[in-house]
């Protein structure tokens, strides 16, 4: 594994870049760039899926999205689908510069509200020879579902208004910060507790992660369309995985949305059984089958 960087626009945006097992600097490698879910850092679901797709062949990238991790940018914690669509044409930028990748073999993964980022990316970037989605979500779709879409746009544009007088910024926590907690303010979902346990516990907290929203993030959340355009844009391969356990995070609904608008002749819906959302991000009985079928899809379309 490297680390490097890349810029979007001023912003420095970190990295890790996953190598094969057999990598030769002189040598020519098909290409993956992973898009990660919101408050995600590269060293949680983005590094498992690029460790294992590295062992398959492919350099990997992963990396930091701009305003979180170790990447740069001011107010902190934003989440700005706009900037998080941008900083996958930059990472195919960074990938272009190196000798050892092929520039015709580059593909494109997005988990969760990666998925959604990626389809936003693959519609106007053509460099994406294929797209592959992990428990793929729009998040503008979810967050649209989940949230009293006129209270909370009253609610941000009451907050700006405060913060440009000099109020503090308000981040508020993605989810709560422990299971503990969790528990004590009487969580019982059970993929709310399952995604606690990932991001807020070991081995997969990460001190890089701070599990903060810069609150007027919801604004531009609430206003996003991950799958618009879809049937008139999107030409690439599109392999999709989901989980055969449904919950309330809707990756199954949304994997079969995207697959029905894709017009690709070229697409699959790969379903593993038994699997919830938050399962598909690092058991390995569930993460395996799911890289196994996402690595034969990239080495068909990107041989």
């Amino acid at each position: 594994m490297r680390r490097v960087t890349f810029n979007n626009r001023d912003l420095e945006i970190v990295g890790n870049l996953h190598l094969p097992d057999d990598f030769r600097d002189d040598g020519r490698y098909p290409a993956l760039v992973l898009a990660t879910p919101g408050s995600s850092v590269k060293e949680q679901i983005g590094g498992i899926y690029a460790e294992r797709l590295a062992r398959r062949g492919f350099v990997a990238l992963t990396f930091d999205p701009t305003y979180q991790g170790e990447s740069g940018g001011l107010p902190r914690d934003l989440e700005d689908p706009a900037a998080r669509v941008e900083d996958l044409h930059c990472a195919v930028d960074r990938l272009m510069a190196l000798s050892f990748v092929a520039e015709d073999r580059l593909g494109l993964l997005g988990i969760c509200a990666g998925g959604g980022y990626a389809v936003k990316a693959a519609l106007t970037d053509r460099r994406f020879k294929a797209l592959g989605a992990v428990v793929a979500t729009d998040i503008g779709e979810a967050f649209r579902r989940m949230l009293p879409v006129d209270r909370v746009l009253e609610e941000v544009g009451r907050q700006r208004t405060a913060e440009a007088r000099g109020a503090a910024l308000r981040r508020d926590p993605w989810i709560p910060d422990g299971l503990t907690e969790a528990r004590a303010q009487g969580v019982a979902d059970p993929e709310v507790l399952e995604a606690i346990g990932f991001y807020r516990e070991p081995p997969w907290k990460h001190p890089n992660s701070t599990n903060r929203l810069l609150f007027r993030s919801n604004a531009a959340l609430l206003g996003f369309d991950g799958f618009h355009l879809v049937p008139e844009l999107l030409t690439q391969p599109l392999q999709i995985v989901v989980g055969g356990r449904k919950g309330a995070t809707g990756q199954y609904e949304s994997g079969e949305r995207l697959f029905g608008m894709a017009p690709t002749t070229d697409k699959d819906l790969f379903v593993v059984d038994g699997a919830g959302h938050y399962d598909l991000y690092h058991r390995p009985e569930y993460v395996e089958p799911a890289v196994e079928r996402l690595a034969t899809f990239y080495a068909r379309v990107l041989a």
